[in-house]
């Protein structure tokens, strides 16, 4: 790596410059010592280009005056930070907030394609300090990976508000070439039109594609190719996972049809909501992904995910044939307890109907049975069994004992033995067996 070039020039009567940290078509980024207040301070020398005729060149200065205070008055974590503006030496200079960091474009150039959970947090704060630009006013016009720094702790943060491209109504100079960078730059503004909120959306697209694919997604090797694929190419997505509806959203070519800031912003924060999903398809430089809150907590800290709470499903109804079903069923059940309970009740007339289904049947036929009388030949025991114990007894089988007696009288029984029997030699009326009538004892 190359040694700064080192100075030890004063501007602006106050700044020290100390070496040169970086340096682009548009001038060089000092690190300097603000004699005053006794600080390090970024200071960014604005070189005016060289095909810009006199009179362009004074609306060039006028221009990053204007726009550097607009800039002044942002008060964002993710926003560098503009300390003063002044001319010396024929040019505008920048006294900026000095952010030790690394740019995004050196670390993919360096290191490769970030995973995608690590883009979508720093396209978060990067999204975020362009919201509060557009609300000020301010319109970026050159976001692009060489223009968003990454700080300590996971901080991200956004350089260089409006001092890279000249005069809206003029694009493109007389020689016709693009101020800016032509691959990060929006289709609209690419044809020749007016730069608005929705072309820094677009350079963000484009520069979140950057940074987890590896390559710039427009790049060609002219200027003039890189303006023909910017209107008609539509760049393949490999490793962006989740990323790759919002980047292709963010590149659409009509900005009336383009992703609003609001919905990156929402989709941005489901990607980094949910910790089980298959975000890191590119290289990984984490074992373990962690979420950070924007603009401030270190990539190493184990932040605890903010899991979404379970989205309650409703319980599925059950089809309707189930329930026909069971309640045929249930009208099955109730059907035989019915028959069983009206035979019940058929077999056992007498007994009190208490049981609500039972008062609430229609009243039974009386059924009557009729017997014929028989005469009764024998008896095979002299005494009775008691009659069973019925409520109401069956008078239609039983025989009175008194009708009995009054008609044909009982034979007896081939077991059974009378006194007659027993004094039959001695009968009174009967004859011995000379044909005599026996005498009485």
């Amino acid at each position: 790596m190359a040694e700064p070039e080192k100075t030890d020039r004063i501007v602006a009567g106050r700044y020290r410059l100390i070496d040169k940290v970086g340096r682009g078509g548009m001038g060089a980024v000092w690190r300097a010592r603000d004699e005053v207040l006794e600080r390090d301070v970024a200071v960014k020398e604005l070189i005016t280009p060289p095909e810009l005729a006199g009179p362009e060149q004074e609306m060039f200065a006028v221009r990053t005056f204007r726009e550097a205070r607009a800039a002044g008055r942002l008060n964002h974590p993710s926003i560098v930070t503009v300390y003063d503006v002044f001319e010396d030496a024929g040019h505008p200079w920048i006294v900026l907030e000095l952010v030790p960091s690394r740019t995004l474009g050196s670390v993919v150039r360096e290191d490769g394609a970030l995973p995608p959970r690590q883009v979508a947090k720093i396209g978060l704060q990067v999204l975020n300090a362009l919201r509060a630009a557009h609300h000020a006013g301010v319109l970026h016009r050159d976001v692009k990976p060489d223009n968003v720094l990454l700080g300590a702790y996971g901080r991200a943060v956004l350089t260089d508000f409006g001092i890279a491209t000249l005069d809206d109504e003029s694009q493109l100079t007389r020689t016709g070439a693009l101020i800016g960078t032509p691959a990060f730059i929006a289709p609209e503004r690419a044809a020749g039109g007016l730069a608005m909120p929705a072309s820094d959306l677009w350079s963000l697209g484009a520069t979140l594609y950057f940074a987890v694919e590896g390559v710039s997604p427009f790049h060609r090797n002219s200027v003039l190719a890189t303006l023909g694929a910017i209107m008609f190419d539509h760049p393949p997505l490999r490793a962006a996972g989740v990323l790759a509806p919002i980047i292709a959203g963010l590149l659409r070519k009509d900005p009336a049809l383009r992703m609003t800031a609001g919905e990156v912003e929402l989709r941005l924060h489901s990607v980094l909501s949910h910790a089980d999903s298959p975000l890191d398809a590119g290289p990984r430089t984490e074992a373990t992904p962690t979420i950070t809150a924007v603009g401030g907590l270190p990539d190493a800290a184990p932040a605890a995910a903010a899991a979404a709470a379970p989205v309650p499903v409703p319980a599925r109804p059950r089809p309707p044939v189930r329930r026909v079903a069971a309640l045929a069923t249930a009208a099955v059940v109730l059907s035989g307890l019915v028959t069983g309970v009206v035979a019940y009740a058929t077999a056992h007339p007498a007994r009190p109907t208490g049981s609500p289904l039972l008062a609430a049947a229609a009243p039974l036929p009386e059924v009557t049975t009729s017997v014929a009388r028989q005469p009764v030949t024998h008896t095979p025991t002299p005494t009775h069994k008691p009659a069973s114990r019925r409520s109401v007894p069956d008078t239609s089988r039983h025989v009175s004992p008194r009708k009995e007696s009054s008609g044909t009288p009982r034979k007896p029984g081939p077991g059974s033995k009378t006194k007659a029997h027993k004094d039959h030699g001695n009968h009174p009326n009967k004859p011995d067996k000379h044909g005599k009538p026996g005498k009485k004892k």
